[in-house]
C-alpha cells in the first residue's frame, strides 16, 4: 500500500482511532493502526496514558502491542503503523524494533517529534532496521484535531500531558 491515496485511507483510519482517545481521562487524541503488506488492519490504537497510568499507552505502542498479540508475533515484518501525530523517541525505537516496514503520519511534532523533526531515530544508519517514513499525509485535520483539543483544555483551566 504504497500509494498517496491508500497512506490517507490508514491516517483517516488513525484518525477514527484518536477520536475514540479517553478524553474524558484526559488523554491527547491520537491514533494509530497497523496492517500487514496486503493492507488488512491487525491493530488499532489510541493514547490511554491517562486512562491506564502507562507512561508507554501512546497509541503507536498500543496499536504495535495489539498487532503483535493479534500475529502472534513481535516481528512485524512488511506492516505499516499509520498514526495521526509523527512519533516520538519512545515509539520510534518500538517501531524499529518491531520491524516494521513502514510508517506514515499526519501532523509534524517539531517539540517531539522523532522521525523527522527533532530527532530522526528510524533512519539512523547505525540500527539494524529502517523503515520507509511517509510524513504529513492529512495534516491539518491531524493538527486541527490537537488544537482543538489543547485549545480547549487552555480555555477550561485543565493541564494536559
Amino acid at each position: 500500500m504504497h500509494s498517496t491515496t491508500g497512506d490517507e485511507r490508514l491516517v483517516r483510519l488513525a484518525l477514527a482511532q484518536a477520536r475514540l482517545a479517553p478524553l474524558a481521562a484526559g488523554d491527547v487524541p491520537i491514533g494509530a493502526v497497523v496492517v500487514d503488506g496486503s493492507g488488512v488492519v491487525l491493530a488499532v490504537g489510541a493514547n490511554e496514558r491517562e486512562a491506564t497510568g502507562d507512561p508507554t499507552g501512546h497509541a503507536e505502542v498500543v496499536a504495535l502491542r495489539r498487532a503483535a498479540a493479534a500475529t502472534g508475533s513481535w516481528r512485524l515484518e512488511g506492516a505499516t503503523l499509520a498514526v495521526t501525530l509523527e512519533p516520538c523517541t519512545m515509539c520510534a525505537g518500538a517501531l524499529v524494533l518491531a520491524r516494521v516496514a513502514r510508517v506514515v503520519f499526519g501532523a509534524w511534532d517539531p517539540k517531539a517529534g522523532a522521525v523527522g523533526s527533532l530527532w530522526d531515530v528510524v533512519r539512523d544508519p547505525r540500527l539494524n532496521h529502517r523503515p520507509e517514513v511517509v510524513g504529513g499525509v492529512l495534516a491539518e485535520p491531524c493538527g486541527a484535531l490537537l488544537r482543538d483539543f489543547f485549545g480547549e483544555r487552555r480555555t477550561d483551566g485543565t493541564a494536559a500531558g
